[in-house]
């Protein structure tokens, strides 16, 4: 792609962006579930289902709570960092001004997404009487941006948060899109979810176009260093580690016997997402790799040789 082929998205956000054509949503106080089954290993095992499902909704209340707590710190403490940083052309990667113009409308969403996450909070606490337990203060990519970072020499810091942004962004819309369908859910937080996949699907773009701008430019250097890079932020990014410490928590509040605590943490710890080629999210990390550009290069296809299908990347 050249810098000259790249076309604004000003008239699709104009047309379709949620802050521009969606009402505020309200809970609803009905009996459909605050937050998928799906999404929530902890309230399928056998010891839970067994011995304490009581506490089922509760659960997935709390659940639901660091939900929106994740979408609020990647939001603001990430996407648009890096957004914003590019729209005010104080980023290290240069960008023409239709770029530009279209960070900054993936900042007044991803801000706009924090604001509604905010108010889903609220919410649900008012109709539940319900508080969160304490919340995490990061996220997985925030350890694995971290982590990324520091192996990165100084002149490709910034291109590296591109990229590990727009990994995160490409895997986040297709997260997304399945919560978005699950009839069991409120019909409120399904459309919450709505919203947000409509405008991440944009952004998701957004994001592949300028990494793939970026990519075409880069020398051969730079791109083997950042090949190199890959393989640990993806460890870091695609780990289970933060949820299962929340899961350990939650179990600490239900009041259940010591003998079903412990086996209940038993479980917990026994749940394992291995980070191999057939870890669920690495379809749609390669998928982005592909079309921006990445995978076209040999160290990135030697550096990720290991999360590679023997069959190649779908489209």
């Amino acid at each position: 792609m050249n810098p000259a082929d790249y076309r604004s998205m000003a008239d699709d956000w104009e047309r379709r962006a949620t802050l521009r054509t969606r009402p505020r949503r309200w809970l609803e106080d009905d009996n459909k579930l605050i937050f998928p089954l799906s999404r929530q290993p902890l309230v399928l095992s056998a010891t839970f289902i067994e011995h304490c499902p009581q506490w089922r909704d509760f659960v997935l209340l709390q659940t639901f709570y660091k939900f929106l707590n994740d979408v609020i710190i990647f939001e603001t403490e990430i996407v648009d960092h890096t957004a914003r940083r590019i729209a005010k052309n104080r980023f290290a990667v240069a960008f023409p001004p239709a770029c530009r113009y279209d960070a900054m409308t993936v900042v007044v969403d991803e801000d706009y997404h924090a604001l509604v996450a905010l108010d889903f909070m609220q919410q649900t606490l008012a109709l539940t009487g319900i508080a969160p337990l304490q919340l995490p203060a990061q996220i997985e990519l925030s350890g694995a941006l971290a982590a990324a970072l520091a192996l990165a020499p100084g002149h490709l810091r910034d291109a590296v948060e591109l990229i590990a942004v727009a990994i995160a962004e490409n895997t986040v819309t297709h997260d997304v899109a399945a919560f978005a369908k699950d009839d069991s859910v409120k019909p409120s937080v399904r459309g919450l979810m709505a919203d947000h996949l409509l405008d991440e699907g944009r952004h998701a773009t957004f994001w592949t176009h300028l990494v793939r701008l970026y990519w075409q430019g880069a020398s051969e250097q730079d791109q083997g260093c950042i090949a190199q890079i890959l393989p640990v932020f993806l460890r870091h990014y695609l780990t289970h580690d933060l949820q299962k410490n929340f899961d350990l928590q939650l179990i600490e509040h239900l009041d259940v016997s010591a003998d079903i605590r412990r086996a209940l943490s038993d479980e917990v710890q026994a749940m394992a997402f291995p980070i191999t080629r057939q870890h669920p999210l690495l379809g749609n990390i390669l998928r982005f790799l592909k079309h921006s550009g990445l995978l076209q290069a040999a160290p990135v296809l030697r550096a990720l040789s290991d999360y590679l299908p023997a069959s190649g990347v779908r489209s």
